[in-house]
């Protein structure tokens, strides 16, 4: 029943929708830097890297807020959603229904709820808020222990992040979390999953191992911004994706 309600909830909302084509899709992020890495791209004009992202094959757009990790903020979402067509992702660490109502304001058609930052009865009331204002949720687990807790507040996207600690200055990701956990969607086929952090760096994540076992989408970020042309480098990811179907 629960399953029916969020599935009549989200039917045409356009985040989602985006995803749903066969073959995996592209979420490219624009963020100026990283905690570990610094700063990915100091000449970053934002309209340029919309219209690499567009060009070059990127299904939808991730928007980091957050100022003080990753030099992002609410006048970039802004921006995005002003000049692109493309459904945007607000990502950052909302924790509140404040939070869920200003990301609608900003222009965002989705936000990021993670599960290790807010607690399980508020995280389905975030969850149901965000819907309610027509937006799309990403859940984002890093632990399989977190999948259940995704499951039981109505998630219908799961974004896997292969970076232990998003917010430290050690880049410590596990290159291969993603495909590892893969089991967990066994059974839940209309689940959207999404694997994010590490992805096609140097040693990293290949995209087409991700788009073999059945992932829907990959976020990427750090490789597209600091690649010398965004848009090549995402018309070759997905054509390495595609290779691999």
């Amino acid at each position: 029943m629960i399953k029916k309600m969020l599935n009549d909830l989200t039917k045409g909302y356009r985040f989602k929708q985006a995803l749903q084509d066969d073959g995996l899709s592209i979420i490219a992020e624009i963020k100026r830097r990283s905690p570990s890495a610094g700063i990915l791209k100091s000449d970053l004009d934002i309209s340029q890297l919309v219209c690499d992202y567009r060009d070059g094959g990127a299904s939808c757009l991730s928007v980091l807020t957050n100022e003080t990790l990753f030099g992002g903020s609410d006048k970039d979402l802004r921006e995005v959603a002003r000049i692109s067509e493309l459904p945007i992702l607000r990502k950052d660490f909302l924790t509140n229904f404040q939070d869920i109502e200003a990301s609608q304001v900003m222009g965002a058609d989705a936000v990021l709820l993670i599960v290790s930052e807010i607690e399980p009865v508020k995280l389905k009331s975030m969850h149901e808020l965000a819907l309610k204002l027509k937006m799309d949720v990403v859940t984002e687990i890093r632990h399989s222990e977190e999948f259940e807790l995704a499951i039981q507040a109505g998630a219908y996207m799961i974004m896997v992040n292969q970076r232990n600690q998003p917010k430290s200055q050690s880049f410590s990701v596990d290159y291969d979390k993603a495909l590892k956990m893969r089991y967990l969607f066994n059974g839940y086929d209309e689940i959207i999953k999404i694997a994010g952090s590490g992805i096609n760096m140097t040693g990293g994540t290949n995209i087409a191992k991700l788009n073999a076992v059945g992932y829907d989408a990959a976020l990427i970020g750090e490789a597209l911004l600091t690649s010398a042309d965004p848009k090549a480098n995402l018309c070759s990811l997905l054509k390495q994706a595609s290779e691999s179907a």
